[in-house]
């Protein structure tokens, strides 16, 4: 088929984008949450909180230019325990752990705070959430590079890696699988297109064969059926299309669309071109139809659920097939595999049960390794280690396989909780993890030998979980030194889910010249910071952190000195707890394992949905929450809670 034609079906192909564009809400922001709900008695959080909050946060957090952006003003009506559910939970949070009052204002008896604290948790937990939740809107979502060739690898049985080649993905929330980041610039849709062209052409042969010659494994799975003559062409088009598109539109394909694309491979054949060709040119166009680059969630309503246009603003579940999709893009970022397409067309797959089942099944398959590639290293921030460049001067014996060995521990001991399914708390610390010879002699771990990784008992509290992994310890670091602020924030964002504040944009820079750095330990000169008033609250809550960590040098190795000084790795939390040494901090934040789960759970149910969570999300979380406590905070029941959760089975609809 002449040029211009095949690129004029390929631009029609694109024009099914407005509409779907317009069915899955990809415009207008989520409808706000409902403001008040069903309300158990508050008189005890009317007659506790409130006049606690005014007496010691008002002051600050009042109308005009409220700390910290919050102002307790908006918080006075009671429906706030749902809007501004987050707010809430923080402010228990930070109440609970001493962060509030700062230190320099008159500090409340721990009776009082503890019987806050408790009102509020209370307030929270009677909220019915369930009848005025939304679960979000849809937004079309485009699949990202690894999500793109693992697709094309189970679609064709080759591993093409077509998408390497792409420009990379942005990144939302932490991820780059997030919907509202993933736009189509015009270079990758030229890209989109010159892949589909050397991926169809790379699957299909084209030719006569001599007897004997085996084709290829893409070509036997795709052209299974051979017509004998030019009358067999639409049959056997049919035949071979009807089940490929279905898989590559993740959904069964409509007779409308069948038809549209055996048209074309009749027209192949008119203009001259062979029968595999005419193949070729249809498989062109479903690597470009929106249906294969983006997870479409059209109006494909259960049994039941009245059609669209029909209906006032609610929720209503997704259908079979996008459950499908949204299970195994979670799990193995790649396409539904043969037995998620057959429940989902026996309308099976929703069943909480079977739903229990399929991620059992999902997490021992080897294409589980997604989800430690593409959420843990994410979530972790482990990714930024194939870019860092520590100074060589200062650390001479990092190298290449140095840097790979610490990616491969992390990657190694998260596979090996989720596998197991063993408790989420083992991340913060435990009695194994995973080596080769490079890096054990790198913690100073004697009796391992090669290249090749095992798992490795730890006979000491020094090393164990990812606080004291070297690929941790170094993406938390500058190129010459450690930084107990990076590390800190660590903590306090990817493990506790309590990020601190942006700092103040006039923050005088901690002197980097070598004669400081030599001249005293990083605690000295965190002190500088700690100085300005401005900068201490964040300070106090990021710096005894960073410090348990200090003897660890910038790539993860033991030190006992620093500057010339012994290294003084205590420190006294916000909270009033202290501790000596990264043991004792591990162990204080492991005894916090409800702050962890709910930031993991967050975490997770963020990747797995694609989108940031609203305030409406919150309520699923505590669910999840909620049941990892009673539980034994298995990985199990995180990955259950999530997958039965509404924001997972359901969407908002409505104008």
């Amino acid at each position: 088929m002449r040029r211009s034609v095949r690129f004029l079906v390929i631009a029609l192909a694109w024009a099914v984008m407005v509409a779907a564009g317009a069915a899955c809400g990809i415009a207008g922001e989520p409808p706000a949450a409902e403001e008040r709900g069903p309300g158990a008695d508050r008189s005890d959080f009317r007659g506790t909180v409130m006049p606690f909050l005014a007496r010691h946060c008002a002051s600050c957090h009042g109308p005009g230019k409220p700390q910290g952006g919050l102002n307790l003003e908006s918080l006075r009506d009671e429906g706030s325990l749902r809007s501004r559910r987050r707010s809430w939970q923080k402010i228990r949070e930070y109440i609970e752990g001493g962060i509030m009052p700062p230190e320099e204002s008159p500090q409340p008896e721990r009776a009082a705070v503890d019987r806050v604290a408790g009102a509020i948790k209370l307030a929270l937990e009677r909220e019915d959430c369930g009848k005025a939740s939304q679960p979000g809107r849809v937004t079309m979502r485009r699949l990202n590079r690894a999500e793109y060739n693992n697709t094309i690898r189970d679609l064709f049985g080759v591993d093409f890696h077509a998408a390497d080649d792409f420009p990379g993905d942005d990144v939302g929330y932490g991820f780059d699988n997030m919907g509202d980041v993933l736009g189509m610039p015009p270079l990758l849709m030229e890209r989109y297109m010159n892949a589909a062209e050397s991926i169809a052409t790379r699957a299909i042969q084209v030719g006569p064969f001599s007897p004997g010659q085996e084709r290829s494994e893409s070509h036997r799975r795709i052209l299974f059926r051979e017509p004998t003559s030019a009358g067999e062409y639409p049959d056997a088009a049919r035949a071979i299309l009807e089940p490929f598109v279905s898989r590559a539109y993740r959904r069964p394909v409509t007779r409308a669309e069948l038809d549209r694309l055996v048209s074309l491979v009749e027209m192949a054949i008119a203009d001259g071109e062979r029968f595999e060709e005419g193949i070729q040119l249809a498989v062109r166009v479903i690597l470009v139809s929106p249906n294969f680059l983006y997870r479409l969630e059209l109006d494909n309503r259960p049994r039941g659920i009245p059609p669209r246009g029909s209906r006032r603003p609610g929720a209503e579940p997704i259908g079979e097939y996008e459950l499908a999709s949204r299970l195994s893009y979670f799990l193995w970022s790649t396409m539904p595999d043969e037995r998620l397409f057959h429940l989902a067309g026996d309308g099976k797959l929703r069943t909480p049960a079977v739903l229990a089942d399929e991620v059992r099944r999902m997490v021992l398959d080897p294409r589980a390794r997604a989800l430690v590639d593409n959420f843990a290293m994410q979530w972790l921030q482990i990714r930024n280690l194939r870019t860092i460049s520590p100074d060589r001067e200062r650390y001479p014996s990092f190298d290449e396989p140095l840097r790979q060995a610490m990616f491969r521990e992390t990657e190694l001991f998260f596979a090996e909780i989720l596998r197991e399914d063993r408790s989420i708390l083992d991340l913060l610390d435990t009695d194994f993890t995973y080596l080769n010879e490079r890096l054990a002699r790198h913690y100073g771990i004697p009796g391992v030998k090669g290249d090749e990784f095992r798992r490795v008992r730890l006979t000491n509290s020094v090393r164990g979980g990812l606080l004291t992994q070297a690929s941790v310890l170094t993406v938390t670091s500058n190129p010459n030194r450690t930084s107990p602020v990076k590390r800190g924030r660590w903590v306090l964002e990817q493990l506790l889910g309590a990020p601190p504040p942006p700092p103040p944009p006039d923050v005088t820079p901690l002197k980097e010249d070598r004669g400081v750095l030599m001249a005293a330990t990083m605690r000295k000169r965190m002190e500088l910071h700690r100085a300005q008033a401005s900068c201490a609250v964040c300070h106090n809550r990021l710096d005894p952190l960073g410090f348990g960590l200090e003897n660890f040098d910038g790539l993860g190795a033991w030190r006992d000195r620093d500057g010339g000084q012994p290294v003084d790795a205590s420190g006294t939390l916000p909270s009033g707890q202290s501790f000596r040494g990264p043991a004792e901090l591990k162990a204080i934040i492991k005894a916090r394992p409800r702050e962890f789960g709910r930031c993991m759970t967050e975490k997770m149910l963020t990747y797995a949905l694609g989108r940031g969570l609203d305030e409406p999300d919150r309520c699923a979380v505590d669910r999840i929450v909620k049941d990892l406590e009673a539980n034994e905070y298995r990985f199990s029941v995180l990955l259950r809670g999530i997958v039965t959760s509404d924001p997972f089975l359901k969407r908002s609809y409505g104008p």
